[in-house]
């Protein structure tokens, strides 16, 4: 009788272990200042999910969202929310001070924990844990196609904005530490996050006499900043560089004040790949519009996880980590991905682009190639 109950409880854990349904507990900034962000990177996994006939492990997939409001303290509320019900990931989240602080729970829980929106070096460096990934690129590679792009340019005179923000500011300093022998560092602000007036800012970068300006914002902030510098054709003397300041989405948003910027992107809808061919006219039938690197990136991201968890065909969380921090992605949207087992950081090519005016079919404001970088002109050492 003794052997007989220890046999029913081991069944009964097993099947309590599979579920009825795989969760995944999406928290993304779907208001506040990075609210157009998390949008699209909620239309991203949702496709992902919809390509694979929305199974895996042979159970339905179940996403359950929460709005962080770009808000670290919101963010873990959130998180601990879809963890209650029962969510076998997380998803998220966006400002990098959102996902540092979700990534606590994960770690804590257990529960992996897949980044393809904040770039803080911090995720996949010094605050790493087993059971956070990131499927983007990090700040570092970022920074490093901004100062290349600018000491091989014209431009000598150069002005810092960045929201103050503990991210963008690091990221603004090794900016400038990297231009030091090759240009002029004539200014800087850091205005509050999610601020709604630039006029000051604006009026000192052309007072400096600066020839260019990295701008080191985001979301609603970049659409802001680049709207009010068109009152005075800002983009006629000063030009505008940063990370993911321009998109689709962002330039739509932000007008004419956005043409000729100059953007590190994390994925964009003109890669020449199979899969990225074939991910664009899935989501162009689906939205009715291109995808932004936001989409682009979760979509893949997921896609990537998602795969590996039905390879090991078994509910063991540990063994999910396990298959994907070794894995490669041979069909990635933007070619060959790896997933390095040192930090949890893929390692893949980095994508510079100017916002032009489009041609049709392609939207009135759309991101130009200027360069794509190769993974290992940008990769961060292994720590």
């Amino acid at each position: 009788m003794g052997t007989l109950l220890v046999i029913m409880v081991l069944v009964t854990a097993e099947v309590a272990a599979k579920d009825d349904a795989f969760r995944i507990g999406g928290v993304v900034a779907l208001s506040g200042t990075y609210g157009v962000i998390g949008e699209e990177t909620r239309k991203g996994a949702e496709l992902a999910i919809e390509v694979r006939g929305g199974k895996v492990l042979g159970v339905p997939i179940q996403a359950i969202w929460e709005d962080s409001e770009t808000k670290p303290q919101i963010a873990v509320q959130k998180a601990t929310i879809v963890i209650s019900k029962g969510a076998h990931m997380l998803l998220g989240a966006t400002a990098s001070g959102e996902t540092l602080a979700v990534m606590k729970q994960a770690e804590l829980r257990k529960i992996p924990m897949l980044v393809t929106v904040s770039a803080d070096d911090d995720v996949t460096g010094k605050l790493r844990n087993r059971y956070t990934f990131r499927t983007s690129n990090d700040a570092a590679s970022e920074v490093k196609m901004i100062i290349e792009y600018l000491r091989q340019s014209k431009y000598k005179k150069i002005y810092g904005v960045a929201a103050d923000y503990g991210t963008t500011r690091d990221m603004l300093a090794a900016v400038k530490a990297g231009l030091e022998k090759d240009a002029t560092y004539v200014g800087e602000d850091f205005p509050p996050f999610g601020s709604k007036d630039y006029a000051i800012i604006i009026n000192r970068i052309v007072s400096s006499g600066a020839d260019a300006a990295v701008i080191i914002t985001g979301g609603s902030d970049s659409i802001t900043f680049m709207k009010q510098s068109e009152e005075i054709k800002l983009r006629e003397k000063v030009k505008f560089v940063g990370a993911i300041l321009s998109d689709e989405a962002l330039a739509k948003a932000a007008g004419p004040g956005s043409l000729g910027s100059m953007s590190a992107v994390r994925y964009h809808f003109s890669l020449d790949t199979p899969a990225n061919k074939d991910f664009v006219a899935r989501f162009k039938a689906k939205y009715g519009e291109y995808p932004t690197p936001f989409a682009g990136e979760t979509y893949d991201g997921l896609s990537w996880w998602l795969d590996m968890v039905e390879k090991t065909g078994v509910w063991d969380r540990e063994k999910w980590i396990d298959a994907f921090e070794t894995s490669v992605r041979e069909n990635s949207l933007e070619g060959r991905k790896i997933m390095r087992a040192c930090d949890h950081q893929a390692q893949q090519i980095g994508i510079f682009a100017e916002t032009v005016k489009g041609q049709a079919p392609l939207p009135e404001y759309t991101m130009k190639i200027r360069r794509v970088f190769k993974a290992e002109e940008i990769a961060r050492p292994c720590p």
